[in-house]
């Protein structure tokens, strides 16, 4: 199997990405929800902070769809920020002279973890379609092997927004002795039929791409990008609001005093979305867009539990914070209120904060000083609890 490589889709140069990497499956194949099995394969990483002695300071940060590990330094393909420096790094929430950051690039992703992108050994080709359907639970298992061989018995928090706050639930609900408080941001226990649809909208823009190759295009040479970039498009608009859209663009023209009674990009709004849509296809596969929509979709916690939420977190002694956002119509309120009202419902240690944004579903990922004064105030709080000490500083 390949060593984790980077660089733009369908280009045959790779580029080396720093960081971690390590092996599982090595004595045991990790077996998916879809009965496949994965031997032997690579994960990739970025830590930040330093591991204390009896190690129960980590905290792992679970990434959401478009996301990747690095989230407090320069991205190596694209130069731009982390996509949390706002929350990680000395004094900030995710203090990491106190905490031990951890985010792992998810298994089905593309930035040197193993997914359809990735060589399958079986005939050295990349995997493309031939890479087995993976869940939010198999990323989880994977999540779970890594720190066996880190050999972190017990995470001090899982945090996460999104797709990465679906990881947060499955670490609580399948996995609650390793998990010593847990921090659900913007998510849902199950995905609704709206969002399933949105995302199938976007897989068909990819689909129906000629270069997509019945989902060879890296043999051929090829990208996807006039379907990926559609997609990508689609779904950045459910990630603002529409107050946000008003206040960014409203009605503004781009770079022209009237309309051009044409297709051409017309408006801000249409020029932003274009080059979202451009700078997307730079740094993601499409093969892992599929398949990672595909395991949002089957998330479904509470048909998991026998259509009672609260099964899941039936005597867990995991200290929780759920955050939700008020523009957010995406993964709106009521969903957290839901993951909330099951977690009282078995007595669980559980705060609830909805945040008052008009940014939408990427409010977690923008500067919100409420949200990160009460995200560093819960740390505090859960830190106090564990034990940990405080930072002193010189």
């Amino acid at each position: 199997m390949s060593g984790p490589t980077g660089g733009k889709s369908g280009e045959n140069s790779t580029i080396s990405l720093p960081g971690h990497q390590a092996q599982l499956g090595v004595q045991a194949p990790l077996r998916l929800d879809s009965g496949a099995e994965l031997s032997n394969f690579t994960v990739a990483y970025q830590t930040y902070g330093q591991l204390n002695a009896d190690k129960s300071n980590a905290i792992l940060v679970c990434h959401a769809l478009t996301g990747d590990q690095f989230i407090a330094e320069s991205h190596p393909m694209t130069g731009k920020p982390g996509w949390w420096e706002i929350m990680v790094g000395p004094g900030k929430p995710l203090d990491t002279d106190r905490y031990f950051i951890i985010c792992v690039n998810i298994i089905g992703g593309c930035m040197g973890t193993i997914g359809p992108k990735e060589i399958n050994p079986a005939n050295g080709k990349p995997w493309a379609l031939d890479f087995p359907v993976i869940t939010v639970g198999d990323m989880v298992r994977a999540q779970t092997l890594l720190l066996d061989q880190l050999e972190i018995e017990q995470l001090f928090c899982v945090v996460g927004g999104s797709m990465g706050g679906m990881q947060v639930l499955e670490w609580a609900a399948k996995y609650p002795e390793r998990v010593f408080s847990a921090v659900p941001i913007a998510t849902t226990a199950k995905h609704s039929a709206q969002n399933i649809a949105f995302h199938e909208v976007g897989r068909q823009a990819i689909m129906a791409d000629p270069d997509w190759c019945d989902g060879q295009y890296l043999s051929f040479g090829k990208v996807p990008s006039r379907g990926l970039s559609i997609a990508r498009m689609a779904a950045h608009i459910t990630y603002l609001s529409d107050m946000a859209l008003l206040r960014k663009f409203g009605r503004r023209l781009q770079d022209r005093d009237s309309v051009s009674y044409g297709f051409d990009a017309d408006f801000q709004v249409e020029s932003y979305l274009r080059h979202q849509g451009s700078t997307f296809v730079d740094r993601f596969d499409a093969n892992s867009y599929l398949y990672i929509t595909r395991a949002m979709d089957y998330f479904d916690l509470v048909s998991e539990y026998n259509g009672v939420l609260a099964n899941a977190f039936k005597d867990t002694k995991t200290r929780f914070c759920v955050f939700s956002f008020t523009s957010d119509w995406l993964y709106p309120t009521e969903e957290s209120r839901l993951i909330v009202r099951a977690l009282n419902a078995v007595a669980a240690n559980v705060s609830f904060v909805e945040i008052d944004s008009d940014a939408g579903h990427d409010a977690f990922l923008v500067d919100e000083p409420e949200f990160e004064k009460l995200l560093a105030g819960f740390l505090e709080g859960a830190a106090e609890h564990r034990g940990l000490p405080r930072v002193v500083k010189q």
